[in-house]
Parts: structure tokens; sequence; C-alpha cells
């Protein structure tokens, strides 16, 4: 059949005709359905944290901010008729100013901001199979940092803008530019400054994708065969030179990759500094990461040769979608542990379905209440969402050197 022909229950359509009906539709209904979640100009906004979280995110006990509340210093919670304070996100930033200008000088900073000699920290977020939480992965980690007080820039690199949506972004209607605007060969290339825009959640800005950024793996080898330009011979520095133009406001990068390995996970993973490599525990998932890993190695070998300088400070295995209570999965992860414990991350995302019910709504856990879910489902939810970012956190601190 040609692919202008006809098909069925399609009302006389072809198949290229239908499907670009059939996406259009979907999207106009996503659209419909962020008018009623966001109402009423359809943008996100975050919701206020409870005294309790914003101690964790503080890192001081709920007693220290109380008694703050009680002198008069720092912002002004909101406190409903039963006495419970809540805080909003610049409320806790405010807070975090005040515990870090007025507390002991011999004691921990408050705020985390990248110091003198400290290198931007580049995280990349890859898996050559699509389904092990990749972006979920990378939508919580680039939050958690934020309201941890970092300074966080997510770049979306995959063009079907799963992290721009988890945002409240959506291509196809904002007709925002993706980061393809900073890479691209031609005169109309553009500063990344120009790409980025602030989110929701303060101390966190994106750059969004979209369709345009697979160009970009289409462009390259062309750019690459051009005897009179070494720009595409030299196409893994392309992400590392538009940062510096930025280098200075932020203290990290997360890049969510897109699930194959082209030239936009390549240029990504040349840049970065530090990735993070999930997997479900399955066989046919272990088996697919071998056959990436052994990808992934030989093409960074080659790059490696022709000029690429892989500035990896460490990679880690993060263990997604997990489920303790199914035997198989429970003997994967150990398989792995065995092979790599110095790789493997000690904490294990759990499969849950407060995080899935969070993202039927573009939304992820720490943007969600608690009390609408069951308790004991969001917190042990939370608990290894929050135990694997501490650990990646730490991780970047020791890149930084810091005890």
């Amino acid at each position: 059949m040609s692919i202008t022909a006809k098909i069925d229950d399609a009302e006389g359509l072809s198949f290229h005709e239908t499907i670009i009906r059939q996406g259009e539709l979907i999207s106009d209904k996503l659209h419909m359905l962020r008018m009623e979640y966001y109402a009423p100009d359809s943008k996100k906004t975050l919701r206020q944290f409870s005294l309790a979280e914003a101690a964790y995110f503080l890192g001081v006990t709920q007693s220290n901010i109380k008694k703050l509340h009680l002198d008069g210093k720092g912002p002004v919670p909101t406190t409903s008729p039963s006495g419970r304070r809540t805080y909003t996100a610049d409320q806790m930033s405010e807070l975090r100013l005040y515990l870090d200008r007025h507390g002991r000088a011999d004691f921990k900073k408050y705020v985390p901001h990248r110091r003198d000699g400290e290198a931007l920290q580049v995280l990349s977020v890859v898996n050559f199979k699509g389904g092990s939480g990749k972006t979920t992965t990378a939508a919580h980690l680039a939050q958690h940092l934020a309201l941890t007080g970092h300074r966080v820039l997510a770049i979306d690199l995959d063009p079907q803008a799963s992290l721009s949506a988890l945002h409240g972004i959506q291509p196809e209607l904002d007709k925002n530019p993706s980061l393809y605007e900073a890479l691209r060969y031609d005169d109309k290339r553009k500063r990344i400054s120009e790409v980025i825009q602030p989110t929701h959640i303060p101390g966190l800005d994106i750059v969004p994708a979209n369709l345009e950024l697979q160009e970009y793996e289409y462009d390259t080898p062309l750019a690459a065969t051009n005897k009179s330009s070494a720009e595409g011979r030299l196409f893994f520095t392309r992400i590392s030179d538009a940062l510096k133009e930025v280098d200075d406001r932020y203290d990290v990068v997360v890049i969510d990759c897109p699930p194959q390995l082209g030239y936009l996970t390549l240029t990504a993973l040349t840049a970065s500094t530090s990735v993070l490599i999930t997997i479900h525990p399955q066989m046919l998932d272990v088996m697919s990461m071998s056959q990436f890993l052994l990808m992934l190695g030989g093409i960074l070998q080659s790059i490696s040769e022709a000029g690429a300088e892989v500035r990896l400070r460490w990679f880690r295995y993060l263990v997604t979608r997990y489920e303790p209570t199914d035997g198989p999965q429970a003997q994967m992860v150990g398989f792995m542990q065995a092979l790599f414990p110095k790789q493997m991350l000690k904490t294990q995302m759990l499969k849950s379905t407060a995080i899935a019910d969070a993202g039927i709504t573009n939304q992820t856990l720490y943007e969600v209440e608690r009390a609408q879910f069951t308790r004991s489902t969001y917190d042990r939810a939370i608990e290894a969402l929050n135990g694997v970012n501490e650990e990646i956190a730490e991780l970047i601190h020791k890149a930084w050197r810091r005890k």
C-alpha cells in the first residue's frame, strides 16, 4: 500500500493525513486540560509547602523555623485556623537567605551556590531504551536541587518534550525555541540565553524541547562532511560552548537526553561532568543497557581520538520503577550491585502509583499535596525520591570537594 492510499475507518483519509489530524486532536485536548488545571491563564503555579517540608528543604528542624516566626524573623507564613503553617517556595528561599546571613560563622552554609574555584556541574540522564524513568528522574532531580537552594538549568534534549510538558510547556502550542537554536550550524544560531525560560519553581530555569531538535541529527553529519568548516567535525563541543555564556548563572545543569545514541546524546555527554544511567531491573532492559554501553564506549573512544575532552567526575546507575517484592527484579538488582558495587546508587527509585498519578496532570511528586494520596503510598514514594536526590546532590558536592 502506498503512503497516500486510503486506510480503514479513517473517513477516507490517507495514513499521513489521519495521524496529523489525530496528533492535532490530542494537542487540543491537552491544551483544554491545561486550561482546566492551571486556570485562569494556563500557566503552572506551585503549591505551598508544609512546615515539615520547608524544614526538610532548608536542612533545619521544624522548631527552628517556628522560633523564627514567633520571634518575628523571616517571612510570615500562611497560618490556618488550626495553626498549620505553610510556606511558598519564594518564602523558603527568603528563609534560606536569612539563615545563611544570621547563622553561626563556623556552621554549615544554607545557600549551596558554587564558590570560587568550583566548576559548573553538568549532569546528563541517559538510557538507550524508553520507559526507564529517565525523564521522571531528571524532573524530580532538577526540582529537588532547586528547592534545596541550588541554581539549576534543566535542558530538555528529547524531541518528545516530556520534561517540558512536566513544567507546563506544550511545544506545538507555545512555540518555544529549543536548544537546537543554540546548536545549529547556520547564521540563524542563537545564544543559549535567548532560549532559556524561567519555570514556576524559584531557582529552576529550563530550555524546552520541540521536534526541531531532530534536525540536529540530520545537520551534524552534513556539517561533518563540509571540508571548508571544522564545526561539524567538532560537533561534540557545541553544548559545552553554548553553556559558557551562562556559566556564572547556575550551579548545576540537568540534561534529559533522548532515548537513543545519536548526535544529541553524544554532544550532551561530552559536555557533562557526570552521567546518570537509569535502568529498569528486567532482563530485557539489562540486555539493552549492555548493548548501549558497548556502543557508547566505542563511540566515545572515537570522538576522544578526534579531540573531544570527556570531563566526567563520576557516573552512576540508578535502578528505577523497582518493586522490591518482585523476586526476579530483586535478583537483578543484586546481580548489578555485585557487578558494579561502586557505580550503583545505594537508593533505588521505587515504582509508585503516586508518581504515576501525579504524571497524569503533568506534575511531579514535589508539586502535589500529600493529602491527594494514601499517606503510606505518598510517604513511601517521596522517601525513595528524596533518598535518590540526596545521594546525587552529595556526589555533586563531592565534585566540588566539599565535606
